[in-house]
C-alpha cells in the first residue's frame, strides 16, 4: 500500500476521519508521499475514485502522484480520479457545457481589452485625474476576479478614491469586455473559475473528498469555488511559511483561518524534514520563527551522515561575486543540472548567466520571460491558433499588429471586415470573398467613444496599384478600407500567401515549417530583431541583430521539435495553451527566482545578492514577514551545501551595500540589522 513507508506523522494524516482536514507540510517534509498515501486510503476504504478529486497547482504534479498511485493500484481505477490544476479541471467540465469555449492567455486579453479602453476619449469627460492605462487597468481587473468577491467599483475605490470621477467609465469598459468575450466565446483563465463556480452554486457533482495541494497559494476565488464544490470531505495540504505568492492575489488568509471557516477541522502537522542537512535547518528555522506563528512548529531533521554548515561568501564588488560564484561551479564535482542559483530580482540572473557562460557552463533560465511568452514564439501559436478556431479575434489581432500603421483597435476591424466579406467565415473572407461592400462600422453615439465619430468613407483601391501586388489583393474588398495603410496592404498579401498555403494541413511540424518559411514571419523576426538591436542612438547594431535572429530562429525550431511530437493541430495547440508554462528548455545550472524555485530542491544551492534592498526587497514586498517567507523557501531548496552570498559595492551604479537583515537573524552576522532612515 502507499502508505507503508510513511512516518507516523504522515500516516496519521493520511487516515484521518473524513471530514474538514488541515495538513501543514513544512519543506521537504513529505507532502506528496501524504497526499499518495491519502488517496490510497480512501481507494482501500472503497471510495469510488471518480468520486475523488485532486486539485494541485501544475498539471505536472497531478501527473507524478498518481503516477505513483499505479504502483498499488490498477491504472483502469487510478485514471477515474479527476485530477489536475484548479483551471484545468474547470476547463474539462466548462468545455462539456460549451464546446466552442476558446480558452485565452492573458497577453492576448490584454489585447482586447485595450481595443475597447482605446474607443474611449478621456479628454471629452473634463476630468483632472490622469486615467490609468490600458494596460494597469487590465491587470488591476485580473487582480480583483482572483483577489475580491465584492463588486470591482467597491474593490477598486478603496485602493484608488481620487479615480472615482472615472470609475463608471473603468466599469463600463470592463462590462463591455466581458460582453465581448462572451460573444466571440473567449475565457480567461480567471474565467474559467468563475463560470466554474456559478455553474456549482445549482450543479452539485458530488465529490466524497476534494484534495488540495499547495493550499497556502489559493486566492480568494480559488477557496471559493473549494466552498461551492461542497465536498463530503476536504484535505487541504499547505504550508504557512511558503505563502509567497500575495503578490499574484494568494491569500495566506485561506490557510490562517481554515480552524475558525471549518469549525470541525482537524489540523495534522508533518515537521521532519528529509530534505535539507542539520545546519541547513537550523539556520531556516532561526529566521522563519520571526514571523508570527500561527501553526506552531519546528522542523526536525530527518537525514543522519556528513554535514556542511551553510557558509557565507562575501565579496568587494557585485560581479565579483558573480564571477566567483561561476568558478566555484566550474570546479564542483556536483553535476550541473543539480546546482541552483537562487535570487530576488531578475536582474541578478544576468550577471550569473554571463558569468557562466564565460567558464563554459550552460544554464537554464526560470522565472523570467517564459518560452511561450517570447514574441516570437507568440506569433507563431497564433497562427495556429487562427487555423484551428477562425473565430479567434484574438490571435488574428495579434498577427496583424505587426503590420505598420494597424494597431489593436484596426485589426479587430479588419477581422470583422473578412467575417463580413465571408458571410460568417474568416478564410472565406479571406481568400474567396462573397461580399464586396465595407460593414457598418458606426456604433451608436456614447459620451466616451471618439473613435469611430465621423463617418468612413469609401478608400480606393487604385492608391495601392504602384505597389505590384498580387491580382487577387488588388480585387480584394479589404483595400476600400480608407485606414490601410500602404504597409498595412502588403502584411495582408503575405497573410494571404500565407493561408493559402496551409489551407489544408492539418500536421503541427508542417503548418510551422511553412509559417517559418514564409515572407510573414521573416517580417515579424526582422521587426523583432530591429527591436532588440537598437541603440540608444535609434541606430541598429547589426551585430546584435544577426544574434538576435538566431535566438529568435532557436526558439522557433524548438517550437517545430515540440510541433513534430503531435500529428493533429488541435491537440498540440490545446497542450501549448495548457502546458506551455510547465515546460522548459535546455539544461544545466538552474537560474531560479525563488517564486520558481518553490517545490524543487538540489544538492547545491546558491542565494545570491542577499543585501538590503535587494533581498529584501524593499520597493516591490508586500511585508517583511512575506520576504522571510521567501529567504526560507530559498535556502530549503538545498540538500546538502548552502551557498549564501552578497557583495559589498556596485561599481557600475556606484552604490554600497549592508547585508540582508536575513543575514543577521540567522546569526552569520553578529549584531541585530539596524534600518537606515532614508
Amino acid at each position: 500500500m502507499p502508505f507503508s513507508t510513511l512516518n507516523d506523522e504522515q500516516l496519521s494524516a493520511a487516515t484521518a476521519p473524513l471530514g474538514h482536514n488541515l495538513i501543514i507540510a513544512s519543506a521537504g517534509t513529505g507532502k506528496t508521499s501524504t497526499i499518495v498515501g491519502r488517496i490510497g486510503h480512501l481507494l482501500k476504504s472503497d471510495i469510488d475514485p471518480s468520486k475523488i478529486l485532486l486539485l494541485t497547482f501544475t498539471n505536472k504534479a497531478a501527473g507524478e502522484m498518481l503516477s505513483r498511485l499505479e504502483q498499488y493500484f490498477p491504472k483502469s481505477v487510478v485514471s477515474k480520479v479527476e485530477s489536475g490544476t484548479f483551471h484545468a479541471v474547470s476547463y474539462r467540465w466548462l468545455k462539456t457545457l460549451y464546446p466552442n469555449l476558446a480558452l485565452k492567455q492573458p497577453g492576448e486579453l490584454k489585447t482586447l481589452f485595450r481595443s475597447i479602453y482605446e474607443k474611449r476619449n478621456f479628454a471629452r469627460m473634463n476630468i483632472s485625474t490622469q486615467p490609468f492605462s490600458a494596460s494597469y487597468l487590465y491587470e488591476m481587473y485580473s487582480l480583483y476576479q482572483n483577489a475580491s468577491l465584492e463588486s470591482f467599483d467597491t474593490w477598486f475605490l478603496e485602493k484608488y478614491p481620487e479615480h472615482e470621477t472615472l470609475m463608471d467609465a473603468y466599469v463600463d469598459i470592463t462590462e463591455e469586455f466581458e460582453r465581448e468575450k462572451i460573444e466571440y466565446g473567449f475565457a480567461s483563465f480567471n474565467d474559467l473559475l468563475l463560470r466554474m463556480r456559478e455553474h456549482l452554486k445549482t450543479n452539485n457533482l458530488g465529490f466524497e473528498e476534494v484534495l488540495v495541494d499547495e493550499y497556502q497559494d489559493t486566492n480568494t476565488l480559488q477557496s471559493a469555488l473549494i466552498d461551492e464544490l461542497k465536498p463530503k470531505s476536504l484535505f487541504c495540504v499547505g504550508d504557512y511559511d511558503q505563502s509567497i505568492y500575495a503578490f499574484n492575489g494568494a491569500n495566506i488568509e485561506n490557510i490562517a483561518t481554515f480552524s475558525k471557516r471549518y469549525k470541525d477541522s482537524q489540523v495534522y502537522t508533518l515537521k521532519t524534514n528529509y530534505r535539507s542537512t542539520a545546519p541547513i535547518l537550523s539556520l531556516a528555522n532561526r529566521v522563519i520563527e520571526r514571523n508570527e506563528r500561527i501553526y506552531p512548529k519546528k522542523l526536525e531533521v530527518g537525514r543522519k551522515g556528513k554535514t556542511h554548515p551553510p557558509r557565507l561568501l562575501m565579496y568587494n564588488d557585485l560581479f565579483e561575486q558573480y564571477q566567483s560564484i561561476a568558478h566555484s561551479i566550474k570546479t564542483t564535482h556536483v553535476p550541473n543540472n543539480q546546482i541552483a542559483v537562487i535570487f530576488r530580482n531578475n536582474s541578478s540572473a544576468d550577471g550569473i548567466e554571463a558569468s557562466l557562460r564565460e567558464y563554459g557552463i550552460t544554464c537554464k533560465r526560470k522565472g523570467g520571460t517564459s518560452f511561450f511568452e517570447t514574441k516570437e514564439v507568440k506569433f507563431l501559436l497564433d497562427l495556429l491558433s487562427l487555423q484551428l478556431n477562425p473565430k479567434d479575434m484574438m490571435a488574428f489581432i495579434h498577427i496583424f499588429e505587426y503590420a505598420a500603421g494597424v494597431g489593436s483597435a484596426l485589426s479587430k476591424e479588419i477581422f470583422q471586415c473578412f467575417i463580413h466579406f465571408g458571410h460568417g467565415s474568416l478564410m472565406q473572407g479571406v481568400l474567396h470573398p462573397r461580399i464586396f461592400e465595407l460593414p457598418n462600422f458606426k456604433p451608436n453615439k456614447n459620451v466616451q467613444l471618439g473613435l469611430f465619430d465621423d463617418d468612413l468613407e469609401i478608400g480606393s483601391a487604385a492608391r495601392f496599384t504602384h505597389l505590384g501586388l498580387d491580382k487577387e489583393i488588388m480585387a480584394h474588398p479589404l483595400l476600400k478600407h480608407p485606414k490601410l495603410t500602404q504597409e498595412g496592404v502588403k502584411f495582408f498579401q503575405e497573410f494571404y500567401r500565407y493561408i493559402l498555403a496551409v489551407e489544408a494541413m492539418d500536421n503541427p511540424a508542417q503548418i510551422l515549417s511553412t509559417a517559418m518559411r514564409s515572407k510573414l514571419y521573416e517580417k515579424v523576426v526582422d521587426i523583432l530583431s530591429n527591436q532588440r538591436a537598437r541603440l540608444k542612438s535609434g541606430e541598429v547594431d547589426p551585430d546584435k541583430k544577426t544574434q538576435a535572429k538566431e535566438r529568435i530562429e532557436r526558439k522557433a525550431r524548438l517550437l517545430w521539435e515540440l510541433g513534430r511530437q503531435y500529428k493533429e493541430l488541435s491537440r498540440f495547440v490545446n497542450a501549448m495553451i495548457l502546458g506551455g508554462n510547465e515546460l522548459s528548455e535546455g539544461d544545466g545550472v538552474n537560474l531560479l527566482t525563488v517564486h520558481a524555485s518553490k517545490g524543487l530542491e538540489f544538492p547545491e544551492v546558491y542565494v545570491v545578492d542577499l543585501v538590503d534592498g535587494r533581498f529584501p526587497n524593499r520597493k516591490m514586498m508586500s511585508s517583511i514577514e512575506e520576504e522571510r517567507r521567501l529567504f526560507y523557501v530559498a535556502v530549503t531548496r538545498a540538500k546538502d551545501k548552502l551557498y549564501l552570498s552578497l557583495a559589498k559595492y556596485d561599481k557600475m551604479k556606484k552604490i554600497d551595500y549592508k547585508p540582508s537583515q536575513f543575514l543577521h537573524e540567522a546569526g552569520l552576522i553578529k549584531g541585530e540589522f539596524v534600518e537606515e532612515k532614508k
